[in-house]
C-alpha cells in the first residue's frame, strides 16, 4: 500500500501563487509515475500535471505555463508550483502514484481562487 498526504492548498486571489506538496510513504518502492488531478464542483475529474521518476513531465493544456510538476525522489515527495492563478483553478486538487497497474490517491486539498 502507498499511503499519499497533501498539504497546500488554500484560498488565494486572482494572480496568486500556490505551491503543493504531496509526500508518499509505505510501499513507495517501484513508484513509476506521480501526478496531479483536480475536480471542480459538478464536474470530472481532470488530469493537470504528471511526472516519471525519471522527470519526464505532462501538463495539461490549461494550465502550461503555469502550471509545474516536480518532484524529489530522495523525499518521495512531488509538487505543484502553481502561478498565475484563475478562478477556473477552484477545485480540490488530488495527488495520484502508480505503482505497476495500481493507482493510489491522497485525500485531496482544496484550492479556492478569489476574482
Amino acid at each position: 500500500q502507498v499511503q499519499l498526504v497533501e498539504s497546500g492548498g488554500g484560498l488565494v486571489q486572482a494572480g496568486g501563487s500556490l505551491r503543493l506538496s504531496c509526500a508518499a510513504s509505505g510501499s513507495i518502492f517501484s513508484i513509476n509515475t506521480m501526478g496531479w488531478y483536480r475536480q471542480a464542483p459538478g464536474k470530472q475529474r481532470e488530469l493537470v500535471a504528471t511526472i516519471t521518476s525519471g522527470g519526464i513531465t505532462n501538463h495539461a493544456d490549461s494550465v502550461k505555463g503555469r502550471f509545474t510538476c516536480s518532484r524529489d525522489n530522495a523525499k518521495n515527495t512531488v509538487y505543484l508550483q502553481m502561478n498565475k492563478l484563475k478562478p477556473e483553478d477552484t477545485a480540490v486538487y488530488y495527488c495520484t502514484a502508480l505503482k505497476g497497474s495500481s493507482y493510489y490517491w491522497g485525500q485531496g486539498t482544496q484550492v479556492i481562487v478569489s476574482s
